[in-house]
């Protein structure tokens, strides 16, 4: 229906077809579920947060299938997030999230590159998000979205290729390898 906003309400109601469904003020996209690149990289690094976080528990990460109520209006899907322990508190719900993660991981599939890099980057930084880490597995890269002040909207996006180590001021002593994070990707 032209003119109509959806809710979190209504993306829940709608039935389980395998796709990734998403509201951006209250519009609906559907995207195609991921390629064997793409589930590579994130299996690796879901492994990679998860020892982290196990020796260093700050916060929580979750992957896709998961809900983010960045609005009424507005819900994504991220691949990966992470949320801080004290960001958690009142927003972390037993069906999804209803708050702003620190950090937001996209790992771009030819179908959702334009997606990724503009309309779910713009409702992310609008809502107040810190970190947007756009993971190419086809060029190996990740553009690194991030503030400066949390007033202001990220700043200009560092591009960093293998051999290149990742690293963020939101998870302390954390690096991670390009060179890693990419192996198995060339399937």
């Amino acid at each position: 229906m032209p003119g109509v906003k959806l809710t979190y309400e209504d993306l829940v109601r709608m039935p389980d077809d395998g796709m990734r469904h998403e509201l951006i003020d209250g519009e609906h996209f559907v995207t195609p579920p991921p390629d064997s690149s793409h589930q590579t990289v994130s299996f690796t690094l879901s492994g990679l947060f998860w020892t982290y976080l196990r020796a260093h528990p700050i916060g929580r990460v979750f992957a896709a299938p998961y809900d983010v109520e960045l609005s009424r209006h507005t819900v994504i899907e991220p691949d990966l997030l992470y949320i801080s322990n004290e960001s958690a508190v009142g927003a972390l719900l037993p069906s999804h999230l209803k708050g702003v993660p620190e950090l937001v991981i996209e790992i771009e599939s030819p179908s959702t590159r334009r997606y990724d890099q503009t309309t779910k980057l713009t409702a992310y930084g609008e809502a107040g998000g810190l970190e947007y880490w756009r993971i190419m597995p086809r060029t190996r890269a990740i553009e690194v979205h991030a503030r400066t002040q949390s007033s202001v909207p990220f700043a200009a996006p560092r591009l960093l290729p293998p051999p290149d180590v990742l690293t963020t001021p939101l998870l302390p002593s954390l690096e991670l390898p390009l060179a890693v994070l990419f192996a198995g990707t060339d399937i």
